[in-house]
């Protein structure tokens, strides 16, 4: 599963797909409705407890755009220019609608995924019971909701065999301080965001597309994050899903003889899963040819062989800047609300 310590600081992180992506959220969710977001009864004050950390969070991380007022429950998001009354689902006896109230916020001012999962305490399984997902490739919240963990986790190759027992003692040793992250990833074509069981995209995965150009191809990382909530004990799984041109792998030193590697020599459930194979007839000699012209610039030495690079969970870049320095700046110059990029 590989999993990893992060920092919390960076938990949500803006960026400046921000009005897109929540316009995108927006239309899905007229669409999709209860396909997208829904609670089942009992997880309010989870969802709750998850929507005022989120407040908490975003307005000390960006307080230039995010405000929050704490005698009227009026939430300022300066990048909509919008104010949200929090009062209707933050009083103490709102009552069950309270989860999916706090669902909607965070939908609507946060372009990332949250589920809720909680201890079943008859059987001692961490279940759904609650979300918002506008990024799954293949499923809803509906498919999930009120399953545990080994369910939900069923089509994932080696799971039960391997990391069922591992994941239902990490869930029940979880403590708040310890959040950690992870990423998933996959070679795309076009930048699929919300595609349910009968989506026509997921057709194309069936087929190798002769006349597919490698610029219509990305690769897709939904970055997650795990977290335990101190007062409902529930632990959060919330994740984006971010896109990046294949072509860009050329220009990163390592990545093309890495993935070319995975590829072609990785368990074979595991690349089913993944669903790659309908783009490999166009990736693999691109990753071939770019592997090889890093050689002969000297980016990568000949004699390399294909390992996690040092930099995990980063890499090698031209740019002499380093991540924490690409953050600083990005910080300090991020101005979403007037187009600016970071």
């Amino acid at each position: 599963m590989s999993l990893k310590k992060f920092e919390p600081d960076f938990w949500l992180e803006l960026e400046s797909t921000y009005l897109d992506r929540l316009k995108q959220r927006k239309e899905l969710y007229s669409q999709y409705k209860t396909d997208i977001l829904d609670a089942l009864p009992g997880s309010s004050s989870a969802c709750v407890e998850l929507a005022e950390m989120v407040i908490q969070f975003l307005c000390a991380r960006y307080p230039r755009h995010f405000v929050f007022t704490p005698s009227t429950g009026i939430f300022n998001n300066r990048i909509l220019e919008q104010e949200a009354d929090t009062t209707a689902w933050r009083y103490k006896g709102a009552g069950e609608g309270a989860g999916i109230e706090a669902l909607k916020f965070l939908m609507d001012h946060v372009p990332e995924d949250f589920l809720v999962t909680q201890e079943n305490t008859k059987t001692g399984n961490y279940e759904l019971i609650a979300g918002v997902v506008c990024s799954a490739l293949g499923w809803t919240i509906q498919h999930k909701l009120g399953k545990p963990l080994h369910k939900i986790h069923g089509p994932v190759p080696d799971y039960k065999e391997k990391m069922e027992f591992s994941m239902n003692r990490f869930f029940s040793k979880m403590s708040c301080d310890k959040p950690i992250q992870r990423g998933s990833w996959g070679l795309e074509i076009g930048k699929p965001l919300f595609t349910p069981p009968n989506d026509p995209h997921l057709k194309l995965r069936e087929t190798q597309l002769s006349d597919l150009k490698l610029e219509d191809i990305h690769l897709r990382v939904d970055w997650q994050t795990l977290r335990r909530l101190p007062i409902s004990r529930a632990i959060i799984f919330n994740y984006k899903a971010l896109f990046t041109p294949f072509s860009e792998f050329r220009n990163e030193p390592y990545i093309p003889r890495l993935v070319a590697k995975i590829l072609r020599d990785g368990k074979e459930e595991i690349m089913k899963y993944k669903g790659t194979w309908h783009v490999e007839h166009r990736v693999l000699p691109a990753l071939d040819q770019w592997a090889l012209e890093q050689e002969e610039k000297g980016w990568v030495p000949k004699d390399w062989k294909e390992r996690t690079l040092d930099e995990d969970p980063f890499f090698p870049a031209n740019n002499v800047q380093t991540c924490h320095e690409l953050y600083a700046q990005a910080s300090a110059g991020l101005d979403l609300g007037s187009g600016h990029k970071r």
